[in-house]
């Protein structure tokens, strides 16, 4: 039997929707489309079902808490050292610095607008 990757959608914690939107747009260049889903503001990253991946959201609510612990998400980008340096430039920090990983590609974290932990990956 042919199994389907397990993860489908994630959410990424917020306190300030519009400070959170401005630095991933900055970042990622990712345009969101705003949403009240359930209760939360939402802001939604793109989609595309016919390639592979997932997609999610920034979430702001009550039980949305910002956070470095926890789940690493790994956003894919052509260049750490580039994307990084944007991340620097929007007050935000690096907390684990480009690393090979053995025939993985590399990998860097950083510290986003809301205080969470996010990763890159490049080949």
């Amino acid at each position: 039997m042919l199994l389907n990757n397990p993860v489908r959608y994630f959410e990424i914690p917020v306190t300030d929707l519009d400070r959170a939107t401005a630095f991933y747009q900055a970042v990622f260049g990712f345009e969101f489309e705003r949403a009240l889903i359930d209760g939360h503001d939402m802001a939604l990253f793109p989609s595309n079902d016919q390639v592979a991946g997932i997609t999610g959201a920034l979430v702001k609510g009550d039980s949305y808490i910002p956070s470095k612990a926890g789940a690493r998400l790994y956003f894919h980008t052509e260049d750490i050292d580039a994307t990084l340096a944007k991340v620097l430039s929007l007050g935000g920090k690096t907390l684990y610095p480009k690393t090979s990983i053995c025939g993985f590609g590399w990998v860097a974290e950083f510290e986003d607008s809301e205080g969470n932990c996010i990763a890159l990956h490049t080949e």
